[in-house]
């Protein structure tokens, strides 16, 4: 089987669909899947794009879809609205994320609107293509012979980012929901250099920037200067493809065969 697999889209539908053009997908006709890992949405002006592209590739069983963090934002806001319009939505973190912008345009209401009409909001939400059609087929993880596809990372008993100790936990793969939802914001990266491996499997994954992998631990230019480099990240135990789109212009898509 041949794996096309990109990450973090964030609402870019021209770039992404211009990338797995480039990497040969649409010309290849023997086995294949597509594997996107998560994040398809928010930052970028195309939410609707992106939706109606991956719906298609759902309709014909030819995606793999693994759950990111930024849908677990969606979500929270859509079910949750009267809480953010209480602070004002474009002074929560939501906005900053771009998520605000990204429920206006799947729910076809302005932000105002939003505001007034929190139910009419969670309506729309719930009968959009992204909630009926999206959401359900994605996945926390998705496993090869040798690779483990998924966000962030898989879970573990410890994850801190400050002190730089992470612990796999030995059973992620029957993990919780709750242990899968902190495994989303994992930086895979750091994990994978502190030695939270999967044994005998490399993980690809997406959420952090290739170029922190690039910057950090090869001394390859800065992780979001003009000197950042984009291209995925290979580590120990990791492969990390995140290109951070809304500031390179580039989706990566990784070909592999396994």
């Amino acid at each position: 089987m041949r794996y096309y697999v990109l990450s973090d889209v964030h609402g870019f539908f021209d770039i992404a669909d211009r990338a797995l053009t480039e990497s040969g997908y649409y010309g290849y006709y023997g086995e294949k899947k597509l594997v996107i890992l998560g994040d398809l949405l928010d930052r970028g002006k195309q939410p609707c794009e992106v939706i109606e592209w991956v719906k298609n590739f759902v309709d014909r069983d030819r995606v793999i879809l693994i759950r990111g963090n930024h849908e677990d934002l969606i979500v929270e806001l859509a079910e949750n609205v009267e809480l953010y319009t209480a602070m004002g939505l474009h002074y929560s973190h939501h906005a900053v994320n771009g998520t605000v912008r990204t429920l206006s345009e799947i729910t076809d209401m302005s932000k105002t609107y939003m505001e007034f009409y929190p139910d009419a909001t969670r309506e729309r939400f719930y009968r959009s293509d992204f909630y009926k059609y999206v959401l359900p087929a994605m996945v926390d993880y998705y496993e090869t012979d040798r690779y483990v596809f998924t966000h962030g990372w898989v879970p573990c008993l410890a994850a801190n980012e400050k002190t730089g100790v992470y612990v796999l936990d030995p059973d992620w793969r029957d993990a919780d929901k709750k242990a899968w939802e902190e495994a989303r914001w994992i930086s895979g990266q750091r994990a994978a250099h502190a030695g939270a491996l999967v044994e005998g499997k490399t993980v690809v994954c997406g959420h952090e920037s290739a170029s922190y992998g690039h910057a950090r631990y090869e001394n390859k230019g800065s992780e979001m200067g003009k000197d950042a480099d984009y291209t995925p990240y290979y580590g120990p135990g990791v492969i990390a493809i995140d290109a951070r789109t809304a500031y390179s212009g580039k989706v990566n898509v990784l070909v592999l065969d396994d």
